[in-house]
């Protein structure tokens, strides 16, 4: 028998899976490309002008390594912020730095709660470091504030994960609702609150700043993925209280957002003028697949976020057959995955173009389906 390197038993054990197929994987399989891309909760619009300029600017250095304290994107998020920059760390993207968290805390066996259906990269962290995953039910599409609180409490646990605005329902608690359940936790209870869609959401959503500011078992994460257009670029923040955020310096990689990435963050934060564009183009875009939606007597769900959830009425072999439906027509979607929310599709926002193909694709689909 050869000799192979000496994995640890928690990796031998892991499944050989991702959180997410690509539909770069989709399409490999498929043999040609999608026409519209409306499933991955990017930002269709695309990034600022200016932030065009400032990739192209550095790409002619690009051969350098990045500041690997990022330190002009934090100073420039703190200010944004309102906080001292030694409050925030800037990592690749909200699911890199969920990792960094995960790392930081989770040992083999130790409880980690979220909801049953929630963001699964985070989930994916969790079983990577052996944690003891404890989900509860969503309740009315929301994550169950109330069943989250008795779970932490019940298990002690080390970790509990929010998304607020919710990824994959797009639904909302208010600030008011947040901020008591951060209260609420244990002191010994880390609250990781995933506020990836914070730009999109209403004001009466997101705890102000100093809500949660001097609170060292809560970090806020957020990124320039979705609202800023910069999903490619892979680079996110998190903020809290300095002693709880200094943690991130002992086990981040320090070069691991790009020299691209980091003037494309600077100079999307700048253009706060694009930002208010794309914001009122979600909107309309947003209101047009609730429309579509309807059309054919399904159940748009009120949405904080750059994409709408539709109910599809029916059940889960239902909307499966509509997003494969969809999908051999060229257009990309995804549904949540877990039952009752996998009676539903889920759309992201985009340019009228896609939407039309998407409005187009679903017609055929349901007539097709009968």
């Amino acid at each position: 028998m050869p000799a192979f390197p000496r994995f640890t038993a928690l990796a031998e054990s892991l499944p050989p899976t991702v959180p997410f197929v690509g539909p770069e994987t989709q399409e490999r399989a498929r043999g040609e490309k999608f026409v519209a891309r409306l499933g991955a909760n990017e930002s269709g619009f695309g990034p600022a002008p200016s932030v065009i300029e400032a990739i192209t600017r550095e790409a002619q250095i690009c051969w350098q390594y990045a500041d690997p304290e990022n330190h002009d994107l934090r100073m420039a998020l703190g200010a944004h912020l309102g906080l001292a920059p030694e409050r925030v760390v800037v990592g690749e993207g909200i699911d890199g730095l969920l990792g960094l968290i995960v790392r930081l805390i989770v040992e083999p066996g130790t409880p980690v709660v979220t909801s049953l259906g929630a963001y699964p990269t985070f989930n994916f962290h969790v079983a990577g470091f052996g944690g003891r995953l404890v989900a509860v039910p969503y309740r009315d599409d929301r994550e169950d504030l109330d069943a989250l609180l008795e779970a932490v409490r019940r298990e002690n646990a080390a970790l509990v994960y929010l998304s607020n605005p919710d990824n994959p329902m797009g639904t909302w608690h208010s600030a008011e609702a947040v901020t008591a359940f951060a209260k609420a936790l244990p002191e010994t209870t880390m609250l990781v609150l995933d506020e990836a869609y914070g730009e999109t959401a209403p004001a009466s959503a997101i705890p102000t700043i100093a809500a949660l500011a001097d609170m060292p078992n809560v970090l806020r994460f957020r990124t320039f993925s979705k609202a800023y257009g910069l999903a490619g670029q892979r680079v996110g923040y998190v903020f809290g209280v300095e002693e709880t955020v200094s943690r991130f310096h002992r086990v981040r990689n320090h070069f691991g957002v790009n020299r691209l990435g980091q003037a494309a963050a600077l100079a999307a934060l700048k253009d706060q003028n694009w930002l208010a564009h794309v914001l009122a183009q979600v909107a309309a875009s947003s209101d047009r697949i609730a429309a579509i939606a309807e059309s054919h007597g399904f159940k748009p769900i009120p949405s904080a976020t750059n994409f709408v959830t539709i109910d599809c009425d029916r059940d889960a072999a239902y909307a499966k057959a509509i997003l494969d439906g969809l999908v051999s027509r060229g257009v990309f979607i995804r549904m949540p995955g877990v039952a009752p929310l996998n009676r539903c599709i889920r759309i992201s926002t985009g340019p009228e173009s896609e939407i039309g193909l998407f409005k187009q694709a679903l017609a055929e689909t349901v007539a097709e389906l009968g």
